[in-house]
């Protein structure tokens, strides 16, 4: 399953930059306001806007790959197994003793550490 959420995630990261890419090479409609009033050509029969070219409408396509990866990814990171709780709550792990101190050496007794945060709390 691991192979399959890096395909997809793969899959998202190139739409996201195919998107990138052909959303700066379009112009903005406010550069047709000028041929709306008369001061450009207007090369079709609905003005200078005209209907969806080629760029807007391959913008979709992969804006709709990017929304399905999304989903998908969001599906599979879900799918793990549930915690039964915190991760707060769960007791740090034992570091282990260094390998350097001579062996008849006396290790002292780790402290005991409190329960509760609120216990660390120095007190005057």
């Amino acid at each position: 399953m691991n192979a399959i959420v890096n395909i997809i995630l793969a899959v998202q990261m190139l739409t996201a930059l195919g998107m990138i890419g052909l959303i700066l090479i379009q112009h903005g409609k406010g550069a047709d306001m000028g041929a709306a009033f008369g001061s450009g050509s207007a090369g079709s029969l609905f003005g200078a806007s005209g209907s969806a070219n080629f760029l807007s409408r391959s913008t979709a396509a992969l804006a709709t790959v990017f929304f399905v990866a999304t989903l998908a990814l969001a599906y599979f990171g879900n799918q793990r197994a549930p915690s039964t709780g915190s991760v707060l709550e769960t007791p740090a792990a034992a570091v282990p003793a260094s390998s350097t101190a001579p062996a008849d050496a006396a290790v002292p007794a780790p402290a005991a550490e409190p329960a509760s945060g609120a216990a660390q709390i120095p007190t005057k």
